[in-house]
């Protein structure tokens, strides 16, 4: 993977980015994504975004090697300390956990001003991405699932707008996700069809273990989401 070809994964988040976008990268690694989308007439602008020296280091050597000094910038900072309000218009995050994407946009809150969209690519726990995006205000527009090198990613794109609008079974399809559960392609039902034989071993775990208020309630929020996967992927 390089500036030139990216992997299916980024080249997907890539495909969200709107034409003509100011675009911050958030843990850009080797600044392949912004480079890729400056490079292929995506973006006017970039910012790549590293909380840690090394991949930073890498990004700036990245964009020097391509002459894109003066197109995008690699700063140091954490999430979204790196770019200012209203300084960029289009935000992507990929490759991380959900949980994290979703503190990275919670504490950055303030810094999402003239953002008009965001494409998010959990690693794992999309449906934390889902809830914020409802609690916040933001519309959920389109979503894929992907299959590269035995790993099943998601990507989630976000526009300002009404949250409730893509949902029409609301706790089902935050779980997995309103736009994939539609489509039902073949690696959501791999993936979904994992899981569940994952959640009935430990089901399978928890009926034999120690009774306790934990494990009771463990077992039901278990119950509920295999009976919500079972309905979408059967």
């Amino acid at each position: 993977m390089n500036e030139e070809k990216l992997s299916k994964r980024l080249e997907t988040v890539a495909s969200y980015i709107p034409k003509g976008a100011i675009l911050a990268d958030i843990g850009s690694d080797h600044a392949y994504l912004p480079c890729y989308a400056f490079l292929n007439g995506i973006i006017t602008r970039g910012v790549a975004g590293e909380v840690a020296e090394g991949p930073l280091q890498s990004a700036k050597k990245q964009i020097k090697k391509n002459n894109l000094d003066l197109k995008i910038e690699a700063r140091k900072g954490d999430g979204l300390e790196v770019i200012q309000p209203n300084e960029v218009t289009c935000i992507t995050i990929a490759g991380m956990g959900g949980s994290l994407i979703r503190s990275i946009l919670d504490n950055g809150k303030d810094k999402l001003q003239g953002v008009e969209r965001l494409v998010l690519q959990p690693n794992i726990g999309a449906s934390t991405i889902r809830e914020w995006l409802i609690e916040n205000g933001w519309e959920l527009i389109a979503e894929e699932i992907l299959e590269e090198d035995k790993k099943i990613y998601e990507v989630l794109v976000a526009e300002n707008g009404d949250p409730l609008n893509p949902y029409e079974n609301k706790e089902q399809e935050i779980l997995l996700g309103p736009f994939l559960v539609k489509e039902k392609n073949a690696v959501f039902k791999k993936k979904w069809s994992h899981e569940l034989k994952h959640w009935e071993n430990i089901m399978s775990q928890l009926e034999i273990a120690e009774e306790s208020p934990e494990n009771l309630s463990r077992k039901q929020e278990l119950q509920k989401k295999i009976t919500i996967v079972k309905e979408a992927v059967n």
